[in-house]
């Protein structure tokens, strides 16, 4: 049976996102066939403004509406220790435990020489700029990259690149993420409790 060819491309367009198989695909395309045509322009509305009305913030990288980022605005915040992630997804989750008042750095992505991704690919060259910049008033650097061999690995490298053991001579700790996060798992996938105890239980790296 040959499809029309709007149906095709809007199927092939849900084919490229992360998770989608072909049926996943097709059943999202034909059940927008039966969404009021009002829906769907808002949806596809949304979807213009999606990289028209977002930026990354200069400071952190997180994405937001403005730069800097609404975290980097705050003045509440404790900017003498910086939360390394993953991605913008990371930093959500975390947020969402309500136990973390710090600043953030967002990497958007891992270091994962399999897929040809070194460290300049993603914001690391801007993280050990933004920490030799600061080094007087920053107390802290907390690396919460996923537990796999790609954030451990991330992880490694920035330990090394700052040439730091435990502590340096300014007094800044490097500390891990702690285990309350399984092996293998996804940071934006964990619970607010677990993220808690992560939190709680890291440790000098």
């Amino acid at each position: 049976m040959r499809l029309p060819k709007a149906l095709e491309k809007v199927i092939e367009s849900f084919e490229k996102l992360p998770g989608i198989g072909p049926k996943t695909a097709q059943r999202l395309a034909f059940y927008l066939l039966h969404v009021p045509q009002s829906d769907l322009d808002e949806f596809g509305e949304n979807l213009r403004n999606l990289k028209n009305q977002t930026v990354l913030c200069s400071i952190c990288f997180n994405i937001g509406e403005s730069d800097p980022c609404f975290i980097c605005q705050d003045p509440a915040r404790d900017n003498s220790t910086i939360c390394i992630v993953e991605d913008a997804l990371d930093l959500l989750a975390i947020e969402r435990s309500g136990k973390y008042k710090g600043a953030y750095h967002v990497l958007h992505g891992v270091i994962d020489p399999l897929n040809s991704i070194g460290p300049d690919d993603i914001y690391l060259p801007q993280l050990l700029s933004r920490i030799s910049g600061n080094q007087l008033k920053i107390r802290e650097i907390i690396l919460a990259t996923n537990p796999t061999m790609e954030g451990e690995a991330t992880a490694l490298y920035i330990v090394r690149e700052l040439g730091k053991g435990k502590k340096d001579s300014n007094g800044v700790r490097i500390t891990r993420i702690g285990r309350g996060l399984p092996i293998g798992s996804d940071i934006e996938y964990a619970d607010e409790v677990t993220i808690e105890r992560a939190l709680e239980g890291r440790r000098e790296y």
